[in-house]
């Protein structure tokens, strides 16, 4: 009996960490994760707010993105790292949000 109530725990820990990776963007009501992932991005970036992401750290998260050249890189007053860069041969201005969203403007 305790292995069957030691297995349905198990089971039931598991099926709850694997619906926590999955969390969406952006529910209804407009909330969004703290952190942007590969399977999630908040379709209203670049959001606001307190970014703790280095310069370096920035830059390279710009870069891994796809975007080279990057210069001019600075953090504005509402949190967000701007700078300009290429994107497909084309120069383009791009911010990166506190959520690790980089988006071409």
């Amino acid at each position: 009996m305790k292995n069957i109530i030691l297995a349905a725990a198990l089971i039931s820990a598991s099926a709850l960490s694997a619906h926590a990776q999955t969390t969406p963007a952006a529910d209804t009501n407009g909330n969004t994760p703290a952190v942007a992932t590969q399977n999630s991005k908040n379709v209203t970036a670049p959001v606001e707010g307190a970014n703790s992401f280095t310069q370096d750290q920035a830059k390279s998260r710009i870069e891994k993105a796809g975007f080279s050249d990057v210069k001019n890189l600075m953090k504005d007053d509402k949190g967000i790292w701007m700078a300009a860069g290429m994107k497909d041969g084309k120069p383009v201005n791009v911010a990166l949000d506190y959520q690790g969203n980089v988006v071409a403007k």
